[in-house]
């Protein structure tokens, strides 16, 4: 049976949430609805796919070990089709293959079972903080790359770039200030929100699949030791 509990998306914005286990879903609905936000929650990927369409969610929190079509591959489909809503994994693994495997499809953030629900909800606010909140009017060009900071769009090369939340916000901290190398902590206290998220992989993934969208024109630079930095000089390696 469908919750349609806070389905209007009332104060924050609609979250759906995916999750096959009455027990858990109940508790991020009750925790993400004392925060401000509609939820809608489907308990299977088929469903779940159908409401994003239908419902435009602000953000999906998205169990992985779903009946039939699993979380991967509502999230694969998702992607495929150029919807970019923000999604947060939730899984029962904790594994490295797993977390980077969700980043790759373009999920955003990362949970392992059992989390405590208020870290969910903090979660969620800072990445549609990061999303959709409030941005200067600027643009921060490196090369041919152009971030818009308040529509949040990029470009390389004059093309249109389709970047999730945080492969957004990791290129505009690094374009903030061309030529200066960030370490890895440093980037996932500022991108992420805190200094031990997932390791120091999680920004390489999310740097390898930028430089995979960004193609000859990713000014991305690897400093071998230290972290990453972005630039327009060609003769620095990448």
């Amino acid at each position: 049976m469908e919750d349609r509990s806070g389905s209007t998306g009332e104060g924050r914005g609609l979250v759906l949430v995916v999750e096959d286990e009455h027990a858990i879903a109940d508790l991020e609905r009750l925790y993400l609805s004392r925060a401000g936000y509609g939820v809608r929650v489907e308990r299977d990927g088929g469903a779940a796919l159908a409401r994003v369409r239908q419902l435009r969610p602000v953000a999906i929190v998205l169990d992985v070990g779903l009946p039939g079509l699993d979380g991967v591959e509502v999230c694969r489909r998702l992607r495929e089709a150029g919807d970019w809503t923000p999604v947060i994994f939730v899984t029962a693994r904790d594994d490295e293959v797993d977390r980077v495997l969700g980043l790759e499809l373009g999920a955003d953030d990362y949970l392992t079972k059992p989390f405590s629900p208020r870290e969910l909800v903090a979660r969620v606010k800072s990445l549609l903080r990061r999303a959709a909140g409030p941005r200067p009017p600027r643009v921060l060009g490196v090369g041919t790359v152009l971030l818009d900071l308040e529509r949040r769009t990029a470009e390389a090369d004059g093309r249109p770039l389709s970047l999730t939340a945080m492969e957004f916000d990791l290129l505009a901290h690094l374009m903030c200030e061309p030529g200066r190398v960030f370490s890895r902590e440093q980037l996932l206290a500022a991108v992420w929100g805190q200094a031990d998220y997932g390791g120091g992989r999680t920004v390489d993934v999310h740097v390898a699949q930028l430089r995979a969208k960004l193609g000859a024109a990713s000014p991305l630079r690897t400093t071998r030791g230290v972290g990453y930095s972005v630039s327009d000089d060609p003769d620095r390696r990448p």
